[in-house]
């Protein structure tokens, strides 16, 4: 039995102890500080209200005023599954541990610039460790189709661990792998995290595709026959995400396997940011859907592009990158969406 250690209270870090807890593992959740009055439900009625799931009874919830106490500890390994924003304050924090030599999971998707440079989350975190004294942390970024509902709910489903020392990330794949929650292991990081974060631009730009098949048409029209259109985007958005990937040093390999193409399909058939690409595909701009129609739901491909799309603008043309450049500009200049098709590949 493992002493895991979760960071963040949210959908994906909770899903994530159950089969953690399954396989009878102690399991602890340290919410952020804005997660108290959720944990607060959580610990009455044990009901996670995102998820809307009953939680095991073995996995314990605390507020982020016992996050210190938890930290040093006995741990065997840490989970971070906070939001891409947060991931400074989770590394910040757990360089407060005395002698951090366990291995750390990163649940969190997400890139960054540093130093005008695209930076993938466990170099980040590797970084801001390093700046306050831990030396050679051991990180383990995971990626894949993994819908926090679906694991809940034990779903079959399959995942990605990558390491620089595969042996770590495999060695977490045998103490969470369940016969539900089916774990792969790579050590391509940069291709599991860049290909993880840049699928959800992607996504949108499917969600898209029943306003953009035709429009002209009526909408009852362009419901029932917009998947010509969506394959097409499909296509393209793989194409686009091994050029981006390669070009970071990534594995194309890595790109057309659960990282790439299987998380892919699932934020593009039911995940937010296909919700988001409807509506800018029905006209609707970005600011008025996420005020209008998803007031409290985090957009995670919007969350990207407002942290790298700038650079990307600047390192490949329209011509290179004709989807993922036309939600960049959509979204940063305010614009409709328009695609350039005759740049398509």
């Amino acid at each position: 039995m493992a002493k895991i250690l979760i960071l963040g209270a949210g959908s994906m870090g909770t899903a994530f102890s159950v089969p953690c807890s399954d396989n009878n593992h102690q399991v602890t959740i340290v919410g952020t500080h804005l997660e108290d009055n959720f944990i607060e439900k959580i610990n009455i009625d044990g009901v996670h209200p995102a998820l809307n799931c009953k939680i095991p009874s073995n996995v314990k919830f605390l507020k982020f005023d016992k996050l210190y106490d938890e930290l040093n500890g006995e741990i065997d390994f840490i989970v971070i599954a906070v939001v891409s924003k947060g991931i400074d304050w989770a590394a910040s924090q757990l360089s407060k541990i005395k002698n951090l030599k366990i291995p750390i999971l990163i649940l969190t998707k997400g890139l960054s610039i540093n130093k005008n440079k695209y930076e993938i989350l466990a170099d980040k975190v590797e970084r801001i460790l390093k700046k306050n004294g831990i030396k050679k942390p051991k990180l383990i970024a995971a990626g894949g189709p993994c819908l926090a509902i679906g694991l809940a709910n034990r779903i079959h489903t399959s995942v990605i661990y990558a390491s620089s020392n595969i042996k770590n990330a495999e060695k977490i794949s045998k103490l969470v792998s369940t016969n539900y929650y089916h774990v792969f292991t790579s050590n391509d990081v940069i291709g599991v995290e860049v290909s993880a974060a840049i699928k959800n631009i992607f996504s949108m730009l499917i969600g898209a595709s029943k306003g953009l098949c035709n429009t002209e048409a009526n909408k009852e029209l362009r419901e029932k026959n917009y998947l010509n259109t969506a394959a097409s985007l499909l296509q393209q958005s793989i194409y686009e995400m091994i050029i981006f990937t390669q070009n970071l040093k990534g594995k194309k390999e890595t790109v057309l396997g659960l990282a790439g193409i299987g998380d892919l399909y699932v934020s593009a058939d039911g995940g937010r940011n296909s919700k988001m690409g409807y509506f800018i595909g029905e006209g609707i701009s970005y600011e008025d859907a996420k005020k209008l129609k998803m007031p409290n739901e985090t957009i995670e491909g919007a969350e990207l592009i407002f942290e790298i799309g700038a650079k990307i603008k600047n390192d490949f043309s329209i011509k290179k990158l004709p989807l993922m450049i036309s939600m960049i500009n959509t979204i940063l200049n305010k614009k409709p969406l328009k695609i350039e098709w005759n740049n398509f590949k």
